[in-house]
C-alpha cells in the first residue's frame, strides 16, 4: 500500500492574471504605486530613503487621504513600500545636510507593461517588505535604546527576529493549512483565538493553564497589530480585535460586551493572493505544498501518482485540467497503462484511474476493452463499460471479482478516507459475496493479507470479523511457504 502522503493538501489558486489584478489593487501596493508616479526633481528624502517631514502633506494629498489624522503615517508606509520594491529610486544628497532625490524606479513599469508573473514577483516583494515590518519590534521610545554615540543600540532590545519571523511564519502556515484542508473554513474567517493558540497550547495539553491562556492573550496581541500591517498588502481579510476589550486596567469598556461574540476578539482569512504569497513562501522553504494544476503538463504515471492525498474536489478539478489538454482516446490509453503494476501504491493508481476516466467520454471505449482479459485492468474496464450501459460486456471470472475487491479496498484503506463509508463497503462485501473470506486469502493480490487484517478490525460482525483475521493468518501463511 501506498507510502508518504503530500504534506499538505492542494490548493486551488486563480490564475496569474486574476492574482495580478488583486496584487495591484493591494491598498499598500496601489499608493506605493501612485507615489512612484509622483516622484520627481522636486521629491525630497532623508538619509534612509524617507519622505522629508515636509514632503508627507503632499504626498498623502496625492493619496487623497484628506483629513485622516493619520494621513502622513500612511504616505509614509507606502513611499517605504515605493523605495523598497523599486518602484521609486533614491539617490543620496551631496551630504549629511543636504537632502537626497527621487525619481520613478524601473519596476514601475512593471505595473503597466509586465506580464502577471512579473506583477506576481513585484508583489511578492512587497510582501516581504511589509513582513519585515510586521516582526520588527514597536518602538515607542528611542531614548533608552541609544547608545553614547547616538545609534540605536539593539542588544538593549528584549526582541529575537528569528524567533519573530518563525512565529508569524508559524501562524501564517497554520491559516493556510486550516484554509486548504478538507472540512476546513475554506474561504471562511478564523477567529484570532483559535489561530493563537494553535501556536501556544501544545497538543497533549487538555485543560489549558492560566500560564498557557496568559500567552494566548498575549499572542493575540501581537498577531491583532500584524495582522492589521498585513491586511492593506492584500495577503489577508481581517476584522480586528474589538476595541473595548483592550481597554487599559481599571477602565470600563467603551460598551457592553458579548462574551459570546468570538467575533469581537478577531476574525482572519487569507485572501487568494495571500494563499498564493503564503505558499510561495513555503515551496521556497522546501515544504510539500502542491496546487491544483501542477500535474496538467505532467505523464499519466505523475498524475496518478501525485493525485495520492488530495481530497476528492481537487483531484477532480487535477484531472479535469489534465484532460483537458490532450486527446481522449490517447488519453485513456496512457492512464491505463500508468494503471498496472503490483507494487504497494499500484491499488491508489488504479482507483485514481478508474476515477479519471469516469470523466472521459465514450470515444474511450475501444482502449477500454482492450484491456478486459488484463488481470490488474479487467475488473475497471468492465465497470466503466457497465456504467456506460455498453453492450457485449463479458462476465467476470470469479478470480477477477475477488481481486478487484481486495485491490478496491486496498486502495480505500490509502486514501485515509471516510471510516464509515470503508465499514459498509467491507460489510457489503462479504454480505453480497457468500463464502469471500473462505476464498480471498487465496487471491494473487500482494495487498491480501493487509487487506483482510484490516477487514478484521472493521467489521462490525465479531464473527466475520474473527473470520477475517483467521483468513489473513492464511494468507501470510501461504506467502511465507511460497
Amino acid at each position: 500500500m501506498a507510502a508518504e502522503h503530500p504534506t499538505l493538501p492542494p490548493v486551488r489558486l486563480p490564475s496569474d492574471a486574476e492574482l495580478a489584478r488583486e496584487a495591484l489593487a493591494a491598498p499598500l501596493l496601489a499608493h506605493a504605486v501612485r507615489l512612484a508616479r509622483w516622484a520627481g526633481p522636486d521629491t525630497r528624502v532623508g538619509a534612509g530613503g524617507e519622505l522629508v517631514d515636509e514632503q508627507l502633506p503632499d504626498a498623502a494629498a496625492v493619496l487623497g487621504l484628506g483629513d485622516d489624522e493619520d494621513a502622513e503615517y500612511w504616505a509614509g508606509d507606502a513611499w517605504r513600500l515605493a523605495v523598497d520594491t523599486g518602484l521609486v529610486d533614491v539617490e543620496d544628497g551631496a551630504d549629511d545636510d543636504t537632502p537626497g532625490t527621487a525619481a520613478p524606479g524601473e519596476n514601475l513599469a512593471v505595473v503597466t507593461g509586465g506580464a502577471p508573473r512579473e506583477v506576481l514577483d513585484l508583489w511578492l516583494d512587497a510582501f516581504e517588505a511589509v513582513f519585515a515590518d510586521a516582526v520588527a519590534p514597536v518602538l515607542d521610545d528611542l531614548e533608552p535604546l541609544l547608545d553614547e554615540d547616538g545609534g540605536l543600540d539593539l542588544d538593549t532590545l528584549d526582541w529575537d527576529p528569528e524567533a519573530e519571523a518563525e512565529f508569524l511564519e508559524g501562524v501564517l502556515g497554520n491559516l493556510y493549512l486550516l484554509t486548504v484542508s478538507e472540512g476546513g473554513p475554506g474561504d471562511g474567517p478564523v477567529p484570532l483565538p483559535a489561530l493563537a493558540a494553535s501556536m501556544v497550547v501544545p497538543d497533549d495539553m487538555g485543560e489549558p493553564t492560566d500560564d498557557v491562556l496568559e500567552q494566548v492573550s498575549d499572542a493575540m496581541m501581537r498577531l491583532d497589530e500584524q495582522f492589521r500591517l498585513l491586511e492593506p498588502i492584500g495577503l489577508v481579510a481581517y476584522q480586528p480585535v474589538d476595541e473595548a476589550l483592550m481597554a487599559e486596567e481599571g477602565e470600563e469598556p467603551a460598551e457592553p460586551v458579548d462574551d459570546e461574540d468570538v467575533s469581537r476578539y478577531g476574525m482572519v482569512r487569507l485572501t487568494p493572493l495571500g494563499l498564493f504569497g503564503v505558499r510561495t513562501r513555503m515551496v521556497e522553504a522546501g515544504v510539500d505544498a502542491p496546487a491544483v494544476g501542477d500535474l496538467a503538463e505532467k505523464d499519466a504515471d505523475a498524475l496518478l501518482a501525485g493525485l495520492t492525498g488530495y481530497p476528492e474536489a481537487a483531484a477532480r478539478a487535477e484531472t479535469e485540467a489534465w484532460l483537458a489538454g490532450r486527446e481522449t482516446v490517447p488519453a485513456a490509453a496512457e492512464l491505463l497503462a500508468a494503471a498496472r503494476g503490483s507494487d504497494p501504491e499500484s491499488p491508489l493508481r488504479r482507483l485514481h484511474c478508474q476515477q479519471a476516466l469516469a470523466l472521459v467520454g465514450p470515444e474511450a471505449e475501444p482502449v477500454v476493452r482492450a484491456v478486459l482479459d488484463h488481470p490488474e485492468l479487467g475488473g475497471l474496464a468492465r465497470v466503466w463499460l457497465a456504467e456506460r450501459g455498453a453492450a457485449d460486456v463479458p462476465a467476470p471470472p470469479e478470480s477477477m471479482i475477488f481481486w478487484l475487491a481486495v485491490d478496491t479496498i486496498a486502495a480505500q484503506l490509502d486514501t485515509a478516507g471516510d471510516l464509515t463509508e470503508l465499514q459498509e463497503l467491507v460489510e457489503g462485501l462479504t454480505s453480497r459475496h457468500t463464502g469471500f473470506l473462505e476464498t480471498a486469502w487465496r487471491v494473487e493480490h500482494p495487498a491480501t493479507a493487509d487487506v483482510l487484517d484490516a477487514m478484521g478490525r472493521l467489521h462490525p460482525d465479531k464473527t466475520s470479523a474473527k473470520e477475517a483475521r483467521k483468513a489473513a493468518f492464511k494468507a501470510r501463511s501461504r506467502v511465507g511457504s511460497a
